[in-house]
Formats: structure tokens, C-alpha cells, sequence
């Protein structure tokens, strides 16, 4: 079952989140042999907005840490006020099995209009 995490976005800023996949004993999830996505949009059925976060597994993958990244051009597109589904899923290379690992809400914060 993935774990749920709730995000905040500021529109116009670069973004960046470190997450780490977990075993069920706690311990960091090794991801050697996986690749990592991430997607986001304004509902779950929503074709209208869906976004790509970047998303960059640790050299060390035995870390389990995955960082989720937007570039501030990126955020400033977003809409908002605004709020975002996303999950993160991880593919086992090997095999092709993919697990959803995070979920949650992006809160999207608005910036002043210049």
C-alpha cells in the first residue's frame, strides 16, 4: 500500500521533495534495478492538466530516497489556487512490475501577479 504524503507547491518557485520508499519494518527500500515516475494533475480522472514531475532516485539507491522536482517555469504554469492529486510509482526493471509508492494532495500556493 503506498504511503500518503500531502505537498506544497508555491507557483513561480523552483520545487523539490525529497521522498523515501520504505520496507514494512521501516527500513529504506533498495531501488537498485528501478526507474521512478511521478504524475500530477487536478483530479484523478482529469485528462485537462496532467504533469510530469522530474523524478531522480538517489545515486546510492539502497537509500530508497526518490527526489520529485519542478523547475519554477514548471510551477508558475500550474493553476492556482489550486489542488493536485499525484502518486509516485517505482518499476521493478527486471520484471516490469510497477507498485505505487506515495500518493496524496499538491497544494498549490499562488504567487503576486507581476
Amino acid at each position: 500500500m503506498a504511503s500518503t504524503t500531502n505537498l506544497t507547491i508555491d507557483q513561480g518557485a523552483s520545487f523539490s521533495k525529497e521522498l523515501t520508499v520504505e520496507n514494512s519494518d521501516g527500513t529504506a527500500f533498495d531501488l537498485t534495478g528501478y526507474s521512478a515516475e511521478a504524475k500530477m494533475a487536478l483530479g484523478y480522472a482529469s485528462t485537462r492538466t496532467r504533469i510530469n514531475l522530474t523524478t531522480t532516485i538517489n545515486a546510492d539507491a539502497t537509500t530508497g530516497k526518490i527526489t520529485l522536482t519542478l523547475n519554477a517555469d514548471q510551477t508558475n504554469a500550474l493553476d492556482a489556487p489550486a489542488r493536485y492529486v499525484y502518486d509516485v510509482e517505482i518499476l521493478k526493471t527486471a520484471d516490469s512490475t510497477i507498485t505505487r509508492v506515495y500518493e496524496g494532495v499538491i497544494t498549490v500556493s499562488p504567487s503576486v501577479t507581476k
